[in-house]
């Protein structure tokens, strides 16, 4: 079955952020969904100042959210970040994905959606630069790299490291996922079986109902007088 990979963005996505891992994540035959909060058209930035192309939602976040969806990308771009964070609709969506630890890429400005969401405490990360004050509030532990991977997690700091961080995307989806396997109850010694009645090794026999056996009398018989 193709997997389907999420891409949540609004107006003010960093162009490019937007575009890159999409067109990877096509050629390499996942299906890609671009989900924003409305119907419509995005726009993109490019530096959060020049205005670039629009890009036409796939999905709306009330139509994603009860879709099969196998993992997310958070692209940056400054006003794309900041709204996207101050939308419960989107945190709701976002949050998803960290309890169920599918894969999640997000780049630049991206993980301040990320830490409202609840995603980021413990976390091996990095970021736009200017964030790492407020990721390691949240519990993070920041890096200044082009790439971080933790567990099902990648991220990167700008658009500059976009080359390594949609090669560490395409690996996350070709990772095998292993099976899910049953539960397993710690071995317990069994206990044992008490037998009854006649079941039982040397167990006495039980008189049969309406009868009671007496019990011999504690002085000898003495013959009648007379017999």
């Amino acid at each position: 079955m193709t997997k389907v990979i999420a891409i949540l963005a609004t107006h003010g996505v960093e162009e490019v952020e937007l575009l890159k891992p999409w067109k990877k994540l096509k050629k390499a035959g996942y299906e890609t969904w671009l989900v924003a909060p409305e119907k419509g058209r995005i726009q993109s930035m490019r530096g959060d100042i020049k205005p670039r192309k629009k890009y036409k939602a796939n999905l709306t976040l009330e139509e994603a959210a009860d879709r099969r969806l196998d993992g997310l990308v958070l692209p940056g771009g400054t006003v794309n970040a900041d709204t996207l964070r101050g939308n419960p609709a989107a945190i709701a969506f976002v949050r998803k994905f960290v309890r169920s630890e599918a894969p999640i890429a997000v780049i630049c400005h991206g993980a301040w959606i990320l830490i409202e969401a609840k995603g980021v405490k413990s976390r091996h990360m990095t970021s736009w630069p200017t964030l790492r004050t407020e990721l390691e509030y949240a519990g993070a532990h920041w890096r200044d790299e082009a790439l971080v991977e933790d567990r099902n997690m990648i991220s990167s700091r700008k658009p500059d490291d976009l080359d390594i961080f949609c090669e560490a995307l395409i690996g996350q989806y070709e990772r095998p996922t292993p099976e899910a396997q049953p539960r397993r109850r710690p071995l317990r010694a069994a206990p044992s079986k008490v037998k009854r009645g006649s079941e039982a090794e040397g167990a006495k026999a039980r008189p049969a109902a309406g009868t009671r056996k007496r019990k011999p009398s504690a002085r000898p018989a003495t013959a009648r007088q007379g017999a």
